[in-house]
């Protein structure tokens, strides 16, 4: 997969955090903690390139630099990383008849429904190495 990565500001507010990606228009996110609001950062900035990207989007360049807005209460600033979804590959792959008839009854689409269960299996193995360390 390809990276792409932007900054992100943090704004306080009276009871949590606020975040926005000055070069990524309409990307916003909040959290109630640092740890929270920096998690949805993250997911917001994934999200939000990732319907980019699907919508077949050009995704926005990223500024060297980006001087500070007496309007906003700067809490801090960081750089958020992201994992961009490539071109689709046809896949040829062996499942339990079963299994298959029950995603056929439940989802609309079925590779869109797998890749939504790998995203979350990754997203989930992701969650359990970060709590080790």
């Amino acid at each position: 997969m390809t990276t792409a990565s932007y900054t992100a500001i943090i704004e306080r507010g009276p009871k949590s955090f606020g975040v926005f990606f000055p070069d990524v228009p309409g990307c916003v996110s909040a959290g109630l903690t640092e740890q929270e609001v920096f998690a949805n950062a993250e997911e917001a900035l994934s999200l939000h390139l990732g319907e980019m990207v699907r919508a077949g989007e050009a995704l926005p360049g990223r500024s060297d630099f980006l001087p500070s807005d007496p309007e906003v209460d700067e809490y801090c600033r960081l750089v958020v990383r992201v994992e961009l979804p490539g071109k689709a590959l046809r896949l040829n792959i062996t499942m339990d008849e079963g299994l298959v008839a029950a995603i056929d009854r439940v989802a609309s689409n079925r590779s869109s429904f797998l890749a939504e269960a790998a995203r979350a299996a990754l997203a989930n193995r992701r969650g359990k190495a970060d709590a080790r360390t």
